[in-house]
């Protein structure tokens, strides 16, 4: 009896690794005026969770308007654009709920914004602004980066960009 608990508990536990680790995973796609892609026919990018784990990480420590000051990491939008080859002056970040944000090319130069993957050196999950977040320096940029504008910029469960 002791065994067949064990043995099933082993199970849970494995079961539950393989929930949590498929959970981690996630895409971004990177659409639009772009040169570099890896689907010609859709003309898209898209990075896996590997890929964009690969690339530097750079981090931002800001509070945001649904948290106090924490320290975030995550890849440089710049350096998404730069892989992707991206033309254009104006980037929609697209959401899992449908939401998108329009932000103007000069904020990325401007700002140095991240997407971020983790916050305090947590993985960001679906429920706590994951997989991808768009983060500015608020806190060190000034009252210009503390208004309504800005603050709907900051938009979370990121899975698309499209470059206009």
């Amino acid at each position: 009896m002791l065994f067949t608990f064990f043995k099933n508990a082993a199970w849970a536990f494995f079961a539950l690794v393989i929930v949590q680790s498929s959970a981690l995973s996630f895409t971004l796609e990177v659409t639009g005026n772009i040169e570099n892609t890896t689907d010609p026919a859709k003309k898209s990018y898209l990075f896996t969770d590997k890929q964009l784990l690969a690339m530097p990480v750079h981090s931002i420590t800001t509070s945001t308007s649904w948290t106090p000051q924490r320290k975030f990491e995550g890849v440089a939008v710049a350096d998404i654009l730069a892989r992707v080859g991206a033309k254009g002056s104006t980037l929609t970040f697209h959401a899992l709920n449908d939401y998108y944000i329009d932000v103007p090319l000069s904020d990325v130069e401007n700002y140095h914004i991240i997407l971020a993957y983790k916050m305090d050196g947590e993985m960001l999950k679906i429920r706590n602004f994951g997989p991808l977040f768009l983060v500015y320096p608020r806190d060190a940029a000034g009252p210009e980066l503390n208004s309504p504008l800005y603050n709907s910029r900051f938009i979370w469960q990121v899975d698309r960009i499209v470059i206009k």
